[in-house]
């Protein structure tokens, strides 16, 4: 009878392991499940921030007075700091009544007070880019 009783607790505790693994795999399948559905959500909302950013500055405008650029067929880099091609190459543009001039290094308009005459950086942006490039040509 003994031997009987072991098996019966064998095959008992064999039931008991397999319960307990599927017990294991559906929590790891709900867990994952709700992974998925977490990277789903994520990935919708990078999708929605892509389509209203997109649209947005497609209708944007340039900041320069009486600018009639159709910024539609821009680049991308122009929509984003809302300058036309143009107006971005121009030494002199008028904004908010004061003659400015877009900073390449910063992607801002500046007066032209803050730019070395005919340059395109302003002159706080140029004085780090030569102190990064004296720091490197000394190192070497």
């Amino acid at each position: 009878m003994s031997m009987s009783r072991s098996k019966e607790e064998r095959k008992r505790s064999l039931r008991e392991m397999s319960e307990e693994e599927k017990e294991e795999e559906e929590e790891d399948t709900f867990v994952e499940e709700e992974e998925e559905e977490e990277e789903e959500e994520a990935w919708e909302k990078k999708q929605k921030g892509k389509a209203t950013s997109s649209s947005s500055s497609s209708t944007g405008a340039c900041q320069v007075e009486r600018c009639t650029a159709d910024m539609s067929k821009a680049k991308q880099y122009h929509k984003r700091h809302k300058v036309c091609e143009f107006h971005a190459k121009a030494p002199v543009v008028r904004i908010s009544s004061l003659h400015q001039r877009f900073c390449q290094q910063c992607s801002r308009f500046h007066e032209l007070s803050e730019f070395d005459e005919a340059k395109r950086s302003c002159r706080r942006r140029l004085a780090g880019h030569n102190e990064r490039r004296r720091k490197s040509t000394s190192e070497s």
